[in-house]
């Protein structure tokens, strides 16, 4: 089983924010395979197949992003998830609006969710992959920008991406890294 780990901020307050990006692509996939999502033994909701053909598991922690990794580590411990089957969805600022990039690992990049979950699992050998929602206007406050909504000329390239990282998500969930990182790069 694969834990596909969206990041973001629980809240009304938050819902459609860039930050939020990883949250709405797990809910994506959680459309598709017909998912709700419910409390779970870590700070997070969860939403899970069952039975003998289960492939993922989806979170989003309810920890604000910065502690995001309190959640991950708790669920990594709690169902004995192995580093390999763990994926991670974030925003990414560096990147141009809808561009996606997968990694097997690396840095948090100036992530402070990112950085948090490498933080409590002890590494960076986890993949993941980061939906562009790209820096904006250089003059304005990072925090301000990551917790505003997208522009509506944006909108259409936002959704555009949450479909197609789903796609990569399933690539990830059926395939692996390596066939998610060469189709998706």
């Amino acid at each position: 089983m694969k834990l596909i780990v969206g990041l973001g901020n629980p809240g009304s307050r938050y819902r459609g924010t860039r930050h939020n990006v990883g949250f709405e692509v797990v809910d994506e996939v959680a459309r598709r395979r017909e998912l709700v999502f419910e409390p779970c033994p870590a700070d997070a909701y969860m939403a899970r197949e069952r039975g003998p053909n289960a492939q993922v598991m989806l979170a989003k922690p309810c920890t604000f992003m910065n502690l995001s990794g309190e959640a991950v580590g708790a669920l990594v411990r709690y169902y004995r998830f192995d580093l390999d089957d763990i994926l991670v969805v974030a925003d990414d600022v560096n990147l141009p609006l809808g561009r996606l990039r997968a990694r097997r690992g690396g840095s948090a990049g100036g992530h402070n969710g990112l950085q948090s979950v490498i933080s409590l699992l002890g590494t960076e050998q986890f993949a993941r992959l980061r939906v562009g929602v790209d820096r904006g206007d250089r003059r304005r406050d990072l925090s301000s920008h990551v917790l505003a909504g997208f522009e509506s000329d944006e909108l259409d390239t936002i959704k555009g991406a949450i479909v197609e990282a789903g796609d990569a998500v399933e690539a990830f969930a059926d395939s692996g890294i390596d066939v998610m990182m060469n189709r998706f790069n």
